[in-house]
């Protein structure tokens, strides 16, 4: 190797270039490391031996721009405080002045339950709708799962138990098969029922799907979590 440096001189300079490249990146991942641990620790809140603590602390004085492990690092929020099931007053674009439904399910799963109102049919259900009451269907339509077609969404939080109830209520609307009428049993006044069974203000139903979930998140102030009045379900 060294006789190779000597027939060309240029590679000894790349080689310590080369080096001085290692050493920096090393310190810096070093020091960027740290306060992942820091962060770790802080979490498990008073877990830690003192021993282990002040070996963290000198860890951290000799580890340059490394942050001290236990003044500055705030413990993470938690995501359960928001509740593990929710359900999502939703609205979307449709080929007249679009739908509204509401998503539900529990966070940490994929799986996504939709309810909402339409007539059933084509083109000709809908048009009657507006003179009198058709029948519906209650389950996804199509759209429903695409998010390039949302217009407004606002999503609240529930406890499990809180949750059982409002999915039940939820199925109980889907079953009774109710007439649609765009007047009167429109998609927006099925999703304020809803919202009306959790204890949230509901607003009036002659808004069109956008407006009708926007007015909602407003009436309730963006309030995030709901619990049940005593004896609801």
């Amino acid at each position: 190797m060294a006789g190779v440096i000597r027939r060309y001189p240029g590679l000894k300079v790349l080689a310590k270039a080369a080096m001085l490249v290692a050493f920096v990146g090393l310190g810096t991942g070093i020091s960027g490391a740290q306060p992942i641990v820091a962060r770790t620790d802080q979490q498990q809140g008073d877990a830690l031996p003192s021993s282990a603590t002040k070996h963290v602390e000198s860890m951290a004085a000799v580890t340059p721009g490394a942050r001290p492990a236990t003044s500055d690092v705030k413990p993470v929020r938690r995501a359960a405080t928001t509740g593990p099931y929710y359900v999502d007053f939703r609205a979307r674009t449709a080929a007249t002045y679009g739908h509204a439904f509401v998503w539900y399910g529990k966070t940490s799963e994929k799986k996504v339950e939709v309810a909402g109102l339409a007539p059933a049919g084509d083109e000709l259900p809908y048009l009657l709708g507006h003179i009198m009451f058709v029948p519906s269907e209650t389950g996804a339509t199509y759209g429903d799962l695409d998010e390039q077609y949302l217009t407004a969404s606002y999503r609240v939080y529930l406890s499990e138990a809180d949750a059982k109830k409002v999915f039940a209520y939820i199925k109980r609307q889907q079953e009774s098969s109710p007439l649609w009428n765009a007047a009167t049993t429109n998609c927006t006044a099925f999703i304020g029922r809803i919202a009306t069974f959790m204890g949230l203000n509901a607003p009036f139903h002659l808004l069109k799907p956008e407006e009708y979930v926007n007015k909602l998140r407003e009436l309730n102030g963006g309030r995030k979590t709901v619990q049940l009045e005593s004896g609801r379900g």
